[in-house]
């Protein structure tokens, strides 16, 4: 767009050339607008002018944007001129600016704004009209500027706002009016000030509110007035982290909570180092569902300390001191359905004698409890009666929890015998054995996680014992596991099982370990020295999807030295879509290994020592999205092996592969590479020649195929004569170029010889100016383009199918009529008409076949996209060397050439016909 402002707006194109999108009448969907060498991104009605180090407000975006982003510049101020233009404004983000002042006639230039973002800024004080056209914001974001004292009411006509952000500014009251406003206001975030007392006086402007979050965080709060949370309308979150109440003002914060309509209270890091059962009495007169007492320091907690807290369902502990819990610390907790105890009881010192302790049936208050985190503790181990109670637990996870559970015994987890357990997470324990009938009274146990322990013993399948609904078990990295043909028996409905680096051992045992987990989806056996494998060690497993192998020592298993033969343990797995079988040592495949996975979507076979790939390796390898062969010792990608695979490959990963960059070995591979969109990991820098000599440390990419044609057909020829190859040359080129334009005038030539007449000598008799051959998809823009003209030059009438097709007629002979009785026959050129087989079978043929009938040059194209004129030939027979220039015309991209089209149509509608 030109202007005189040196501000310039670029426009740039889309996913679509800008031609398609002047057809579809559509604006291209991203705007790169330029002030100086500042750029900002407009996508849609957004526009993104941060980070530009801009000094004044853009007038050269869009005027429908609803979204400016100012973030990060050198604006000191937002002048309300400057935003007339963008009324339609619902977002204005200004933040991390140098803006000191707001003016009142910014919300007038802006009626439809509803986020107003200045934080980080350098705003010292607001006044009654700073904000008094803001009547629709629902969010205010005035965080980390220098306000430090609100006078009088700057917030009074803000009835719809929802959010107010005041933190960190320099704040010593809560007092952000004199009367009552802001009564639908949800959030209050004064976090990070200097507020010191919470008055009743200082808050009563929020009487008609209710408030979902008030967050008084990191201030210096040393006093609580009677009655200053009373006059908050509704008041139901309560944020005081890092505080420093301590436990006396915590005491007295909860009586002024007292008959309020909290719910939910966070109190983390308030040095909270002891709960009484007086602590929380003031809440026992509320319906506080939240509270969190994480990060604390907390150490005691004396019995009832939570006796007031009926209706409590999450409950944060985590990350305290506690030195013991008793039977009574939770009592009253019938409600809790989350506790989250993480790190919230640690060892005092090296002695064991001041490890922290927990008493029998200490949790068994907790009836309602579907979620325990005790991770990262150090309880000396689980008592008899430790979880006693907790009818409803299904996720419990002891992560690194215990200083000695060392043997899982059936005595472990009776006290968890009346849970309906689903999840319970063991690792990082140092576990080293789990005896016959540990978790017979887990019967609806899932997911059982194992890992990271220190298990070394055989697997006899009486430790599964009572899992009737296990999905999951997870035994990845502890110390030493052998199989048995029975280790898995116990548990038939197990869908995936993991087992990497557990130095496994007789997995070769027959009947198979896993013969009895139909239902397997999932088998990790990674990371395990495997070196030996029966033929029907995964027989049976007709559901798996994911199959583990990597980094074993599989490669003897395939080669045909083998003693009886490769080993073919992948046969049966008809739904297996992923194979991993990474640094295995292979050096050879078998040809139809894989012939019986059709699903396949992923193989690697990375890291090993493959060089020659037998041809039908990948042949029935239909769906197969993945290929992995890195770090192996190919040298030659040919396409008898290839090409199946290569045809669907989303990702294709080959690198670190010492590639002969030879015509027999990467020729084919390098032209595949040149057209296919195929994602190839690190194409250009870690694919390089390694032989011959001269193209070593060349990258692949590079290689020049252009001598690699293969002329051996035509060699003998060459040796005899010579002479006659160099005329066949010539004729089969002429035929190939030339032949349309030799049975062109062949035809023109016969119908002369014939006695046909030329007709442009004769006085013209036409009906029709033009008959227009179009696809069927084509006739909506058509009647677009060729209707006005008719409006306004009287002189010209087209053939219009849908408008002047007799009557009664049958299709194919109003098509024949139509052309006859019309002077000229213009063919609109896209790719639908290529494809339409009605246009390619018959309109075109006749439309052709007048007009060498006649002799007649009457024929005129007109292409709305960049049709190939050897397309053209292929679907039409026909190339625009058979016509003159001024009968081939082209749809203009730029609108305001489409003038200067219909200028050279109407010369090509009144020119000759005659083609001499």
């Amino acid at each position: 767009m030109a202007s005189s402002h040196p501000n310039k707006c670029r426009i740039m194109k889309g996913p679509l050339p800008y031609n398609i999108y002047a057809l579809l009448g559509l604006w291209p969907l991203w705007i790169l607008c330029t002030t100086s060498t500042n750029k900002c991104t407009v996508t849609r009605e957004v526009a993104d002018c941060s980070h530009l180090k801009l000094m004044q407000v853009p007038d050269n975006l869009p005027t429908n944007i609803t979204v400016l982003n100012l973030t990060h510049n050198q604006l000191r101020r937002l002048p309300p001129a400057n935003f007339t233009r963008y009324s339609k404004l619902t977002v204005l983000d200004g933040g991390f600016n140098s803006i000191s002042k707001l003016e009142p006639e910014l919300c007038q230039n802006l009626p439809f704004l509803k986020v107003l973002n200045l934080q980080h800024n350098e705003l010292s004080h607001l006044s009654d009209k700073t904000l008094m056209f803001c009547m629709n914001l629902t969010e205010l974001r005035l965080m980390s500027n220098s306000i430090q004292k609100i006078q009088n009411n700057p917030f009074k006509n803000q009835k719809n706002l929802l959010k107010l952000d005041l933190s960190h500014n320099g704040l010593s009251s809560t007092q952000l009016g004199t009367q009552l406003q802001l009564e639908n206001l949800q959030e209050l975030l004064l976090s990070n000030n200097k507020i010191h007392s919470l008055r009743g006086e200082e808050l009563d402007f929020l009487g008609n509110s209710s408030l979902q979050k008030l967050d008084l965080s990191s201030n210096q709060i040393k006093e609580f007035s009677p009655g200053c949370f009373h006059v908050i309308g509704k008041l139901f979150g309560l944020f005081l982290n890092n505080a420093q109440l301590g436990p006396s003002l915590t005491e007295k914060l909860c009586l002024e909570l007292s008959n309020t309509s909290i719910q939910n209270l966070s109190l983390s890091n308030i040095q909270l180092y002891r709960t009484s059962n007086t602590t929380f009495f003031g809440l026992k007169q509320t319906n506080l569902t939240m509270l969190d007492l994480s990060h604390n320091y907390l150490n005691v907690v004396d019995n009832g300390s939570f006796s007031w807290l009926p209706h409590l369902k999450y409950f944060f502990l985590e990350y305290n001191n506690v030195a013991h819990l008793s039977s009574h610390s939770f009592y009253g907790l019938f409600n809790v359905r989350y506790l989250n105890l993480k790190r919230s009881f640690t060892k005092q010192s090296i002695s064991l004698a001041l490890l922290p302790k927990i008493d029998d049936f200490s949790l068994q208050w907790l009836k309602c409890l579907e979620y325990l985190n005790m991770e990262d503790n150090n309880i000396p181990g689980i008592k008899r009666s430790m979880f006693t109670g907790l009818i409803n637990l299904k996720y419990l996870s002891l992560s690194n929890t215990f200083t000695s559970l060392q043997t899982l015994t059936n005595e472990t987890f009776l006290s968890l015998a009346h849970s309906p357990l689903r999840v319970l997470n063991l690792t990082r324990n140092k576990i080293s054995k789990i005896e016959s009938g540990t978790f017979s009274c887990l019967g609806y146990l899932e997911v059982l996680d194992l890992g990271l322990n220190e298990i070394e013993q055989e697997l006899t399948g009486q430790e599964w014992r009572g899992l009737g609904n296990i999905f999951e078990i997870y035994l990845s990295y502890n110390k030493y596991l052998q199989l048995t043909s029975k280790s898995f028996a116990s548990v038939p409905g197990l869908q995936r099982l993991m087992l990497r680096r557990v130095v496994l051992k007789n997995v070769d045992s027959s009947p198979s370990p896993f013969r009895s987990l139909h239902n397997l989806t999932i088998l990790d056996l990674s990371n395990n020295n495997i070196a030996s494998i029966n033929d029907d060690m995964l027989e049976g497993l007709e559901k798996l999807e994911i199959l583990d192998l990597q980094h074993n020592n599989l490669a003897r298993l395939w080669k045909h030295a083998n003693p009886g033969g490769p080993v073919h343990f992948l046969q049966g797995l008809p739904h297996l879509h992923i194979l991993d079988l990474e640094s295995n040592g292979f050096d050879e495949i078998p040809a139809d290994m894989f012939k019986d996975l059709f699903e396949l979507k992923s193989i690697n076979l990375g890291l090993n020592n493959l060089n020659v790939l037998p041809p039908s390796l990948f042949d029935h390898q239909m769906f197969l999205k993945s290929l992995n062969l890195q770090k192996n010792l190919i040298t030659s990608v040919e396409k008898n092996v290839f090409e199946p695979v290569f045809k669907n490959l989303t990702y294709l990963d080959m690198r670190f592969n010492p590639f002969d960059c030879t015509c027999e070995s990467i020729a084919w591979f390098v032209n595949w590479i040149n057209k296919t969109h195929t994602n190839i990991s690190e194409l250009s820098s870690h694919y390089i020649c390694n032989t011959p000599p001269q193209y070593h440390g060349f990258p692949v990419m590079l290689f020049d195929t252009a001598p690699c044609k293969d002329s051996a057909p035509f060699e003998l020829f060459f040796v005899i004569s010579t002479s006659l190859l160099l005329s066949f040359i010539f004729i089969v080129l002429l035929i190939h170029f030339e032949g349309w334009r030799i049975s062109f005038y062949w035809n023109v030539l016969v119908h002369r010889v014939l006695g046909f007449k030329e007709v442009d000598g004769q006085p013209e008799q036409f009906e029709y100016t033009a008959y227009i051959v179009h696809a069927y998809k084509d006739r909506d823009w058509v009647w677009e383009n060729f209707s006005p003209m008719e409006e306004k030059d009287q002189s010209l009438k087209f053939c219009l199918e849908e408008r002047d097709f007799e009557a009664g007629v049958l299709g194919l002979e109003a098509i024949v009529n139509s052309i006859k009785r019309s002077r000229k026959i213009i063919f609109v050129l896209t790719q639908h008409l290529l494809k339409d087989p009605l246009c390619k079978r018959f309109k075109v043929h006749h439309a052709v076949h007048q007009a060498i009938e006649q002799n007649l040059d009457s024929i005129i194209l007109v292409f709305l996209e960049d049709i190939p004129d050897h397309k053209l030939n292929h679907a039409l027979f026909l190339r625009r060397g058979m016509f003159k220039s001024h009968c081939i015309l082209n749809w203009p991209v730029q609108k305001e050439r489409i003038n200067a089209f219909h200028h050279k149509l109407q010369v090509a509608l009144g020119s000759r016909n005659s083609a001499y």
